[in-house]
């Protein structure tokens, strides 16, 4: 085991570099997928708001600004080799995230959007209680750190609902046209977006691998199940058949990619959830090593032959 610890210094300074790459960078796998929609885009006026939100991103990358008034919920998702180690313990890791949140609300700036649920007090840096949430995965081997952030809205963009075993792949289908079609309709998610949906697990687990799936694969990602990556293919194809593109508008380009993730589930249920990650698609992820070496990176690599292992 190495026995080199990570600087909480450094873990907090990644942090917050982090925060300010997620609320003003857009990913390159999202913007480059947004430029092929552009071109695939039959209708004039979703044509021309895809364009504008490219312009938007161009503006804010320049003047270093958030590229959205609404700059979301920031979270961190933690994954640790198993060999890693921090200066004072993920207690230390933690105090230095929520830091970082502070720090970014602050300079960013981004909009302190968490209050309590029923006092409405709000602390003005995006703390509060569960705020940010933080959320862990370990790997087999290595000293190395990975911190990823995502400043995910936090109103709409989100359905659950049980089925049924009898329900089927037709009755996926339908909850995810019913949904797409309710999103557009009503703005309750701000289209194009990255679709993730959760299949299977107990509705807590249901909803968070949903959401993972919408923040944490880049776009054209392809799950190595065969037949969940066949399903992708066909919501994907499903959201973009209905008529609506860009902020509920008529077109042809709702949905940038679908991602899917799954979970062993109780034999009598088929619990899915749907989550839009909206078209500021808010992430940015880097690795820290023991030696202090600190790597970023566009694809969070979330996703492993680990985190989905079926055995022991």
């Amino acid at each position: 085991m190495s026995a080199k610890r990570i600087p909480q210094q450094l873990v907090l300074e990644t942090a917050t570099v982090l925060m300010a790459r997620a609320a003003i960078d857009i990913p390159p796998d999202y913007k480059l997928a947004l430029q092929q929609a552009a071109s695939q885009e039959t209708e004039n006026l979703s044509c021309f708001v895809i364009k504008t939100m490219l312009d938007n991103y161009e503006v804010a990358e320049k003047d270093r600004r958030p590229m959205c008034a609404d700059t979301g919920l920031p979270r961190f998702y933690v994954k640790a080799g198993n060999e890693a180690m921090v200066e004072g313990g993920f207690v230390a890791l933690e105090h230095a995230v929520r830091e970082a949140v502070v720090r970014g609300t602050l300079d960013i700036p981004l909009r302190p959007n968490r209050v309590h649920p029923l006092t409405r007090k709000d602390n003005n840096n995006n703390l509060g209680i569960h705020a940010p949430e933080i959320e862990y995965t370990f790997e087999p081997g290595g000293d190395w750190i990975d911190l990823i952030t995502v400043h995910k809205g936090g109103l709409f963009g989100t359905d659950y609902r049980m089925l049924f075993p009898g329900d089927g792949i037709d009755g996926i289908k339908r909850f995810f046209l019913d949904t797409m079609a309710s999103f557009g309709r009503r703005g309750l998610a701000c289209q194009p977006a990255i679709i993730g949906v959760g299949l299977g697990g107990n509705k807590d687990t249901c909803m968070r691998i949903g959401k993972e799936a919408a923040c944490l694969r880049v776009v054209g990602d392809v799950n190595p199940d065969p037949e969940v990556a066949k399903l992708e293919r066909e919501l994907k194809e499903l959201g973009n058949s209905i008529g609506m593109g860009p902020m509920g508008f008529k077109g042809n380009t709702l949905v940038v990619d679908c991602h899917v993730e799954v979970a062993y589930t109780h034999t009598g249920g088929m619990p899915m959830s749907i989550h839009s990650f909206c078209h500021s698609s808010r992430r940015a992820a880097a690795r820290i090593y023991s030696d202090g070496r600190v790597e970023f990176r566009d694809d969070p690599q979330w996703f492993t032959d680990f985190y989905r292992r079926e055995g022991i």
